[in-house]
């Protein structure tokens, strides 16, 4: 018996707590990359692309701001709000059109009497704006027009000035930049 026991060896106990230490880790690890991956890739994720932004003011101070939302992520979004110049924009001034797919050209510059049916939005679309007081749904590849009428802070004496256009929605925020120009032509 007394044989038996001096031939047999063994790992110290540092050693093997190391190799239980090291595997846990592995195995946790692994076990967190698998569920990353899977959720990650059946998750669709919300991208909104603000394009053909633009602010114009007339020469009796009066401002109009435009920005086409475009909906590039897999899933549908609902905007919860419209600032200009980091001034939130009443719904019931922001006058809009559900697209089912994005504009190539840009947007155009109402007249100052302007009248949002039957408005000429870009070249060669005519369609009728309206308003509401609720927030605004965009179902994932479409495009939302919004011309925003008279936003808080702009006036005559921001042309050539910088401003910027945010729109919100529940889970992000997507800013755009674009220069003040005036409305007014020869």
């Amino acid at each position: 018996m007394k044989k038996l026991i001096s031939n047999r060896k063994a790992l110290s106990n540092v050693v093997s707590t190391l190799i239980i230490l090291v595997v846990s880790v592995l195995l946790a690890g692994v076990v967190t990359m698998y569920a990353v991956n899977i959720t990650s890739t059946r998750t669709q994720q919300e991208q909104l692309k603000l394009t053909k932004q633009a602010i114009w003011v007339y020469g009796n101070g009066t401002a109009i701001a435009a920005v086409a939302v475009d909906n590039v992520g897999g899933r549908d979004v609902v905007i919860d709000k419209v600032q200009v110049r980091g001034v939130e924009a009443s719904w019931s001034t922001v006058y809009y059109i559900r697209l089912g797919s994005a504009i190539s050209t840009s947007l155009n510059c109402p007249n100052e009497t302007h009248s949002w049916t039957g408005f000429l939005y870009t070249t060669g679309e005519v369609d009728d704006f309206t308003a509401d007081t609720y927030d605004k749904p965009l179902a994932s590849g479409d495009t939302l027009i919004l011309y925003i009428e008279s936003p808080d802070s702009i006036s005559v004496n921001d042309i050539g000035v910088t401003i910027g256009i945010t729109v919100f929605t529940e889970n992000a925020q997507y800013y755009v930049e674009c220069n003040v120009q005036s409305a007014e032509s020869a």
